[in-house]
């Protein structure tokens, strides 16, 4: 019998995101979710039939938790039209993605397994295509500088920034990142 309480769902997968970001894929189990979310045993198999569905089912978590707030997204509507905003922008996106860690590293994990899962290749490419259009959507409507591609390009690089600050933190000094933010927007836009 599957289980339909959202709160409980919702907390078997953030526990499976610590788990992946913790473990990696390997270390994904149901006990190893019960584990973590502090649950009896075989709570996880009654919300889930099995590691794919959970694996499926953490990509989306891990963006609902990423979503900006109501006061983030109404600012990209407020202040003046210039790169300087943009910039301010893209600083705003690193700092709420990097203040998740284990969400991105989740996300890390399950595309790696992705190479190896077709279904869940599938589910993931429509999730981000959906964050990736999001973004270009929501940019173009706030005219602000830019087009799509910049957009892109700032998604592109920004993700693998967060990859950096995440994979190997001493590599640059916050203030490093920070003026290279700066340089991509003023490049790009």
């Amino acid at each position: 019998m599957v289980r339909r309480n959202p709160e409980r769902r919702a907390a078997l997968l953030d526990a499976a995101i610590e788990v992946l970001a913790n473990e990696g894929a390997r270390g994904l189990t149901f006990r190893a979710v019960d584990q973590q979310a502090g649950v009896p045993a075989g709570t996880a198999s009654n919300y889930f039939a099995n590691r794919d569905e959970i694996m499926m089912s953490v990509g989306a978590r891990v963006y609902e938790r990423l979503e900006p707030d109501e006061a983030v997204m109404a600012a990209v509507d407020e202040g003046p039209r210039t790169r300087a905003r943009v910039t301010e922008l893209m600083h705003e996106v690193v700092e709420r993605v990097a203040a998740f860690p284990t969400g991105f590293l989740a996300l890390l994990e399950l595309r790696l397994e992705a190479t190896r899962r077709p279904g869940l290749r599938e589910v993931l490419t429509g999730r981000v295509r959906a964050d990736l259009d999001f973004n270009v959507e929501n940019h173009l409507k706030s005219g602000l500088p830019g087009d799509g591609t910049t957009v892109t390009l700032l998604w592109l690089a920004l993700n693998w920034m967060i990859v950096e600050r995440l994979t190997l933190p001493d590599l640059l000094t916050p203030e490093e990142r920070h003026g290279l933010i700066d340089a991509l927007v003023d490049r790009l836009a």
